[in-house]
């Protein structure tokens, strides 16, 4: 790619001219040219896309090779729905081709344990669960970039933790395994196209030796701007970031059902020691 093509990347990443020096490839390139696409043609991925994002997803780093995550692979019409209802009627969850339940599971550790006549009793720790849903965002990270460099895209959905004993139910999750996210996946609809949406300003996320805890103030009102930038262009309200991310945090009542998820957890076998 050449500078004029790497300066507009990055402008389109930060929502903004930055005097960046980054080392440079393909590979960062298509990183950086990532979007979150929501709208899709009702095109099934082509043969062998699937098990490729697998094996991709299956590439990417595992705590202690403990490989405690799982995948389901959704496809029905019906059930695409019911994980949308869940999602609280997010569209895209029934209209993508595909949707990918990423899993934190520890059930099949403590089922090959049961096999053996071995001790489990790690598993019961909050750790372990830590382990599965970093292994889980791992995996599904490899999956997108492996799916974007087939020409699909695709939009993560944490809507599912809004009632994780529904999405269980619905596909049945044994105890001990969680559904960490949902992953639509197919080709992005060309006549509803998707911009790359800005980030934080590296000076507010990069910390050098130590960490500093001094906001750069400056830095987040000039990333607000960028995103009412971004969301008049995507015809979203304009509401910047700092706002809308406070709002998310307010309380339990903005958490939509998520601040049950402890309880949840326990009656789904965690123990969460």
């Amino acid at each position: 790619m050449s500078e004029t093509g790497r300066g507009d990347a990055l402008r389109a990443r930060y929502g903004a001219e930055t005097s960046l020096d980054i080392a440079w490839n393909e590979v960062i390139a298509g990183l950086l040219a990532h979007r979150t696409v929501r709208a899709f043609r009702s095109d099934p991925l082509p043969t062998g896309a699937l098990e490729a994002l697998v094996a991709a997803a299956q590439s990417a780093p595992s705590s202690s090779n403990l490989q405690t995550w799982s995948v389901v692979a959704v496809e029905d019409a019906a059930t695409k729905r019911r994980l949308s209802e869940v999602a609280r009627g997010q569209r895209h969850v029934a209209e993508a081709p595909l949707v990918l339940v990423w899993l934190a599971d520890l059930s099949r550790l403590g089922a090959i344990g049961r096999d053996r006549d071995r001790p489990t009793d790690g598993l019961d720790y909050l750790e372990m669960l830590m382990v599965g849903v970093v292994d889980a965002a791992l995996a599904a990270q490899n999956a997108t970039v492996a799916l974007e460099s087939l020409g699909l895209g695709s939009v993560y959905i944490g809507a599912l933790r809004n009632d994780p004993e529904a999405v269980a139910a619905l596909l049945g999750l044994p105890p001990n395994v969680l559904a960490v996210f949902g992953h639509c996946v197919g080709y992005p609809d060309p006549e509803r196209p998707a911009s790359v949406k800005p980030r934080l300003p590296q000076e507010v996320v990069l910390h050098r030796g130590r960490y500093d805890p001094a906001l750069a103030t400056g830095a987040i009102e000039a990333y607000d701007a960028a995103m009412m930038a971004f969301q008049a262009g995507q015809r979203m309200p304009q509401v910047g970031w700092g706002d809308a991310a406070l709002e998310r945090v307010r309380g339990p009542d903005s958490l939509s059902g998520r601040d049950r998820l402890r309880e949840i957890l326990a009656r789904r076998g965690f123990g969460l020691k």
